[in-house]
């Protein structure tokens, strides 16, 4: 397993050995020890699945209370994955790190307490994977717009489908108007 620094403090690219042969692939997608090993100590009590159609866009999501560290990875599909530091006082506070993560390079994204998550759908019957270390709290969920100009997230839209955004998700306010 090799785990690449982004260049932002504690966001993580890792990316798992995977063993192939003509019958397919196997991989460990998490092993604590070698995660602990890699610097990653976090205690995950909770597994997500989402299944999305090419042109979905989720997020940029985070909990304001019960904030979660995230573990994600693509299990079938493809999606551009993007994590936004939001962490008051950060040196990289506004700065985003975005990685296209799939099945066929089964990278995943550490995204630590602290950031705003979501990702893009590049194709249909898309599986995103994630394990959370708190549980799920929707009265403390809430985002920034995925679209925030001072983001500078430069997403890989298919100019020929337009994003398909849930009503809440494009009502989220912009970085520059968020109390944190």
């Amino acid at each position: 397993m090799e785990v690449i620094d982004t260049g932002l403090a504690g966001l993580l690219l890792i990316k798992p050995k995977a063993f192939g042969d003509s019958r397919g692939y196997f991989m460990e997608s998490y092993q604590e020890q070698r995660y602990q090993d890699a610097g990653i100590t976090t205690h995950f009590v909770q597994d997500n699945v989402s299944r999305s159609q090419k042109g979905v866009l989720r997020g940029l999501h985070f909990q304001t209370e019960h904030a979660q560290d995230k573990l994600v990875m693509v299990s079938r599909g493809q999606v551009f994955d993007v994590a936004v530091d939001i962490r008051t006082g950060s040196p990289t506070f506004g700065q985003s790190y975005g990685v296209i993560l799939n099945d066929q390079n089964h990278w995943q994204l550490y995204v630590p307490k602290g950031f705003a998550h979501g990702f893009y759908v590049m194709e249909n019957d898309t599986d995103f994977c994630y394990k959370c270390s708190d549980y799920y709290h929707p009265e403390f969920e809430t985002g920034i717009l995925w679209s925030d100009p001072d983001l500078k997230i430069d997403w890989p839209l298919d100019p020929n489908i337009t994003p398909i955004i849930s009503t809440k998700d494009q009502l989220l306010p912009q970085l520059k108007d968020f109390i944190l």
